[in-house]
């Protein structure tokens, strides 16, 4: 279950994300994600309303990214393995990926089990999102067989070979690389009754703007209890998680304020985005029902 936000209102509950910290990331990926997810609020004249509580996960308890900066995990992988069904997100930063793939160390392993932990049990709304470069260790891994998905544009080539190697090995569908912001699957909203009318279903090729009307906390609260939701998450790719991959460095930025607009609302997203005096650069969402 996720906590209770501070200050103990009982209608409120925390969105618990797990970062995963790796030797050589990008710092930009770890921390620009974390500056947007602290500062979202469920009511935004209330500090005592966060939104979210992120947990670091790394190998060792000290991590040196690419850039010379130093940062402690609360929690080694193991742990993380133990206490996996307390997340409702995973964010994944690039940078340093060569060494892991080569050696195929964590964080390959919790990712998988994250992903397949939605398999297992779609009762919950998880996401899984990636930064730059950290795409490749969810394509590695056979993620995103049968979704679309970026990365780091230096790296487009690379992550297609990743990908199409990924799918071979598992004999799974190719993974379709968009050069985008930010590329989500599976986004957050109600079905409507006429399915051919229904105005949750976002095409990429439309143009049609995603409603609001399943935008928010309460929402996301009730997608983890209704039944409908529950048995659709079922029938969908990956048990129905939400796949998000942002592009190079600070498109990971856009990514997690897309996040809070999703799971907390427009309203708290564009909030942060003034606060950081941050210009938010949408990136897309493709074909998928969601609930």
């Amino acid at each position: 279950m996720s906590a209770i936000a501070e200050g103990g209102d009982a209608s409120i509950e925390v969105i618990k994300v797990l970062f995963t910290l790796h030797p050589g990331m990008d710092a930009l990926d770890f921390v620009g994600p974390l500056e947007v997810l602290t500062w979202a609020q469920h009511d935004m004249k209330d500090p005592a309303t966060k939104a979210f509580q992120c947990t670091f996960a790394a190998a060792q308890e000290h991590t040196t990214t690419n850039q010379g900066c130093t940062f402690k995990a609360h929690i080694d992988f193991k742990e993380a393995q133990k206490r996996l069904k307390e997340f409702d997100v995973m964010v994944v930063p690039g940078g340093g990926t060569d060494e892991v793939l080569k050696t195929k160390s964590e964080p390959l392993q919790i990712i998988k089990a994250f992903a397949d932990l939605q398999t297992r049990d779609p009762n919950r709304e998880r996401t899984l999102m990636s930064v730059c470069t950290g795409s490749l260790f969810l394509g590695h891994m056979g993620i995103l067989a049968g979704l679309s998905a970026t990365t780091h544009p230096d790296y487009y080539t690379k992550f297609e070979i990743v990908c199409s190697e990924a799918a071979k090995r598992d004999l799974a569908e190719r993974t379709d690389v968009l050069e985008e912001r930010y590329v989500v699957n599976n986004l957050r909203f109600d079905l409507g009754e006429n399915m051919d009318e229904n105005p949750y279903i976002r095409r990429r090729s439309d143009g049609r703007r995603p409603s609001n009307a399943r935008k928010g906390s309460n929402a996301w609260r009730e997608s983890n209890t209704r039944r409908e939701s529950n048995a659709r998450r079922l029938a969908l790719r990956l048990g129905g998680l939400r796949v998000i991959t942002a592009g190079g460095i600070t498109s990971g930025i856009d990514a997690a304020l897309y996040l809070v607009g999703a799971m907390v609302s427009d309203d708290s997203a564009q909030e942060v985005a003034r606060k950081l005096q941050h210009t938010w650069n949408k990136g897309v969402v493709v074909d998928g029902l969601d609930v």
